[in-house]
């Protein structure tokens, strides 16, 4: 027999489970995690690192809204999310310029090197700098989601892969494992595996793309000080910070990929160790880890978040592309508002037309 909930949340990650300790206490809520581990794919494989400078006009809003958020809750943790970590792009004059927002400003040359003085001075022309830039214990945040959806009353089910989904009368219903749900809101959370579940669910897709993004620990001869930002490069080839006395480096790829288990790819992190290794002189020595991830994008580079145009009760949370982590807490009051309201249980929503999944008019 199926267990009745108000909302199904389809996707463990940090997606799924921000909406989950959001709407936990409200309305009766299920999580259902494939994995037998939470946040396995790509919330474990952030940069961790939230940037009100980094993305489109709307994403910047969720990010400096999510930032907030994150400070409220910061004041009951033990342990923080958020610490302050600049972050630096740095580049010719036309990538810099058409990376630049209101969140970043321009510094010079001399100030560029004085704050990270492992560039090496020929290596670029024209910096700006970030200083609202946190960065976020994901581990933390992560944990404090599930628990406080727990507590709230929320069910959450790993190891749980969705395997059938269909409307019949006024709810959905659901097979997931072993388990049986039924669930007036199925919200698809579910990363890479977005599509793959509207499609199992008869709706249809809207063409998310996952994109591969690798990233690797390395040992230095130079560790990085502390206070170091996080230094990019406009033209996307690479960045890096300090992890510890490590060094986290990426190239900041984004190759096309179907949803998987992504690993690196062969000579990847030794193509980008060589070019850091000549505009640096971090003296990247080994590599002690390296992984990759996907980062799930729609053709406009925006999050998609709302209702489906066509099959009621099918919510969209996907497509956050690389700003999973930095709207995450903002993306799920919005999106907790939205449902409730279909419900009567909300004012009424304001979720950002540029987020809504209605806004193509053709699907893809």
């Amino acid at each position: 027999m199926a267990s009745n909930y108000d909302v199904v949340i389809v996707g463990g990650g940090i997606a799924g489970l921000s909406l989950a300790s959001a709407l936990a206490g409200k309305c009766s809520v299920a999580l259902v995690e494939a994995e037998q581990t939470l946040a396995y794919h790509t919330s474990s494989r952030s940069a961790r690192q939230l940037i009100p400078s980094y993305g489109p006009a709307v994403v910047q809003e969720l990010t400096v809204r999510t930032l907030e958020l994150i400070a409220e809750r910061d004041a009951g943790l033990d342990i923080p999310v958020l610490a302050p970590r600049p972050f630096m792009m740095v580049g010719d004059e036309a990538d810099l310029s058409a990376e630049a927002s209101g969140h970043m400003h321009r510094i010079s040359h001399d100030e560029a090197l004085a704050l990270c003085p492992v560039l090496r001075p020929e290596s670029f022309t024209h910096a700006g700098l970030d200083t609202g830039s946190f960065a976020c214990n994901a581990p933390v945040l992560l944990e404090d989601h599930r628990r406080r959806a727990e507590a709230a009353g929320a069910d959450i089910i790993t190891g749980a892969r969705v395997h059938s989904a269909q409307r019949i009368g006024s709810a959905w219903q659901l097979g997931a494992g072993t388990e049986g749900l039924g669930a007036a809101v199925v919200v698809n959370a579910a990363g890479a595996w977005a599509d793959e579940l509207a499609v199992l669910s008869g709706v249809e897709k809207l063409g998310l793309q996952p994109y591969r993004r690798t990233a690797a620990v390395v040992d230095v001869d130079r560790p990085l000080t502390p206070g170091t930002p996080m230094v990019a490069e406009a033209a996307h080839r690479w960045y890096f910070r300090a992890e510890g006395g490590q060094v986290l480096i990426s190239p900041a790829e984004t190759v096309p990929s179907g949803p998987e288990d992504a690993k690196p790819r062969p000579g990847d992190v030794e193509a980008l160790v060589e070019r850091l290794n000549s505009l640096t002189t971090l003296g990247i020595r080994s590599v002690d880890r390296a992984w990759t991830g996907l980062r799930t994008e729609a053709a406009d580079g925006v999050p998609v978040v709302g209702f489906d145009a066509e099959a009621p009760g099918f919510f969209w949370l996907a497509g956050q592309g690389g700003y999973g982590f930095q709207t995450s807490s903002a993306i799920a009051e919005l999106a907790a508002a939205a449902i409730l309201d279909a419900s009567g249980s909300s004012p009424v929503s304001r979720t950002p037309a540029e987020l809504a999944a209605t806004r193509w008019s053709v699907r893809r």
